[in-house]
């Protein structure tokens, strides 16, 4: 596991994927535009989840997150300013909650690294892309006359939507597709999770298993399948009810194939003869161990 996984793993995203390649791009994007990620994926609230933990695993000293699926918050009146001319007097419409938002991530770039997650963007009317298009380029936000200004060396846009974002505005954008699941095969080995080399066949044949069902556990959920097996499962369908319950992104139909039956029946033997040889250790009371590099 790379730092930046174990990171964003300690604040509640875990994938066996490997996202330095794309910060690293991030970081270093030619030009003066604000540097913006676009973040793709399967619908649902797994892009969240990434934006926010690789916030904090960047270390970044201030992350703000507006939500358009939540609804506006009204004001009930207009502020009104009196000047010493109450003739004079004149209405201050009140602030949106993205004019609010945008204004203080500017304000707070100025002197330290600043994130602003923008969810679900997909709701928000068109004209607040354009508006967000033009912040990209120029670097500020404008509303009632105030403009407030970014710094592009402190200053990082994570846009998430369920539909693909105003051409120019993607086209300002570094795109990351966050999966449902992770299928990326990691070949575990026993010591990864301490155990000894008699495990290893019980977890090829999981890994065999898992090919087939074209996801692949992290360490989390893979160490909490074997601590079932050691200490639960007795029938193929007992094992697949802790596959399922486990792994995040599993399909459930093919999981109950006839095709994956069989093998998690063929596997019952090879879990059979390790647990009738190995001297059972508590798992439950070792802590759980890290990915190893």
């Amino acid at each position: 596991m790379s730092s930046l996984q174990q990171r964003m793993a300690e604040h509640g995203f875990e994938s066996n994927e490997h996202y330095d390649y794309i910060v690293r791009c991030l970081h270093a994007a030619p030009g003066n535009d604000i540097r913006c990620l676009n973040i793709e994926g399967e619908s649902g609230r797994r892009k969240t989840a990434f934006a926010n933990a690789l916030a904090h695993a960047l270390t970044i000293n201030h992350i703000l997150y507006h939500d358009f699926a939540q609804a506006e918050i009204e004001t009930a009146a207009p502020i009104v300013i009196k000047e010493d001319d109450e003739s004079d007097a004149r209405p201050v419409l009140p602030i949106k909650a993205l004019d609010k938002i945008m204004s203080d991530a500017c304000a707070l770039s100025e002197a330290e690294p600043t994130v602003l997650i923008l969810d679900q963007l997909q709701i928000a009317d068109f004209k607040e892309h354009i508006r967000l298009y033009k912040f990209l380029i120029e670097r500020q936000w404008n509303y009632n006359d105030v403009s407030f200004y970014a710094h592009r060396k402190n200053f990082f846009l994570f846009l998430i939507a369920e539909e693909p974002l105003y051409h120019s505005l993607q086209k300002h954008s570094l795109k990351v597709w966050v999966r449902s699941a992770s299928d990326s095969i990691h070949a575990y080995q026993h010591d990864d999770f301490n155990l000894d080399a008699d495990a290893q066949p019980v977890i090829d044949a999981l890994n065999q298993c898992f090919r087939s069902l074209n996801v692949f556990p992290t360490q989390s959920e893979y160490y909490k399948i074997l601590h079932d097996i050691r200490h639960h499962v007795h029938t193929a369908s007992e094992l697949a009810q802790s596959i399922y319950g486990w792994t995040e992104g599993l399909d459930r139909e093919l999981l109950h194939s006839p095709a994956l039956h069989n093998q998690l029946t063929a596997l019952m033997p090879v879990i059979e003869n390790y647990i009738g040889v190995e001297e059972i250790v508590e798992l439950s009371s070792a802590p759980e161990p890290s990915i190893r590099n």
